[in-house]
């Protein structure tokens, strides 16, 4: 139960991340849903939006740079890159 009978300031309501995730666009959403990383709602719009703006709108070339983007984040992740061959 709630007290509502106070003088103090509420806090701001939390980000609802599948709220964010229901909210963003078509192209992104189905983009997300292969991503291979654990992609925030925020900051996958933040670079959809970028990118939207660098390449004029065209969402083919704007899904190959997220591709793109990911892969050089996978690049750098040494956990990721599969070990060489056993000696």
């Amino acid at each position: 139960m709630q007290n509502l009978a106070t003088s103090l300031r509420r806090r701001s309501r939390r980000s609802r991340p599948m709220e964010l995730y229901d909210r963003l666009p078509p192209g992104l959403r189905h983009w997300l849903a292969g991503a291979a990383l654990p992609w925030s709602p925020q900051s996958a719009l933040r670079l959809w939006n970028r990118l939207h703006r660098e390449t004029g709108g065209d969402t083919a070339a704007v899904l190959s740079r997220l591709d793109l983007a990911q892969a050089r984040l996978l690049a750098r992740d040494r956990l990721a890159t599969p070990p060489g061959p056993l000696a």
